[in-house]
């Protein structure tokens, strides 16, 4: 078990689904990872639907805003970073080049956060902690265990979170003839960036997406299809490290599934 009290600045500390059809989705979520449900009321019959393992949070889903739709942006899921200050982060980020997309704002009493987005067209949330600090368990199943950036510039992304969070930088060799950098926090991995996939149409920007430990990655993506998902990368393996697969929920929105393995 892997539960947490409080996260260190530059961790990714939240993953939060944006959909077209909150019902469905939750339904779909609860039955691929077996999660609760606390659905919290959010004003004019809205509810922010919490997901919980053990009766602690671990990530969250809402219906789409109409400025996010006005964007293009597909159902996605949003990828939290914990912060010590959200304004000061803010500035920093903006003097790095990106972009604000919702300057700094209260979550009521749970925290302070901010929509960003970085020099490649990745966008995340900062969030400073008051009452919540998000994910209260990490990595082991049913929880987030990776946070992967594809990006179409990985010199100017490696750049600018180094810069931002103090994330140290690991360059695998490439594999496949692809590149892939891992990102630490204090000494602790979580975090991957690598080139997005060519063959990724190009009005497609850069993008965060999470990775959910499962027990068996296999088992895991025939559920994604039986409750109605569908599968980018069929269940594959990496080397002394898992097996892995990305797939997207019935209303489009991407993530991937991982199985650790100790070889």
């Amino acid at each position: 078990m892997a539960e947490f009290a409080s996260h260190n600045p530059g961790t990714f500390s939240w993953p939060e689904l944006s959909t077209t059809d909150q019902k469905a989705a939750v339904a779909f979520y609860k039955a691929l990872f077996g999660w609760d449900l606390n659905d919290q009321p959010i004003g004019s019959g809205e509810t922010y639907s919490i997901f919980q393992m053990r009766g602690k949070d671990v990530a969250s889903a809402y219906t789409m805003r109409p400025e996010e739709k006005q964007t293009g942006a597909p159902p996605h899921w949003n990828a939290y970073v914990a912060v010590a200050n959200t304004d000061e982060a803010v500035k920093k980020a903006q003097e790095l080049g990106a972009k604000v997309f919702a300057p700094p704002f209260d979550v009521m009493d749970a925290g302070r956060m901010a929509v960003l987005q970085d020099p490649t067209g990745a966008v995340f949330q900062v969030w400073q902690a008051k009452k919540n600090i998000g994910a209260k368990i990490l990595d082991e199943p049913g929880a987030l265990c990776w946070t992967e950036l594809n990006t179409r510039d990985t010199k100017a992304a490696e750049a600018f979170y180094t810069k931002l969070f103090g994330w140290t930088a690991k360059h695998s060799a490439p594999s496949a003839g692809m590149e892939y950098t891992e990102f630490s926090v204090q000494g602790k991995t979580g975090i991957g960036m690598m080139p997005i996939n060519e063959h990724m149409p190009a009005h497609v920007p850069s993008y965060w997406m999470p990775y959910f430990q499962v027990a068996n990655a296999d088992a895991a993506v025939a559920k994604v299809q039986q409750l109605g998902g569908k599968v980018m990368v069929p269940a594959t393996d990496i080397p002394k490290t898992g097996r892995f697969s990305i797939v997207n929920d019935p209303q489009g929105a991407m993530f991937a599934v991982f199985e650790f393995k100790r070889e």
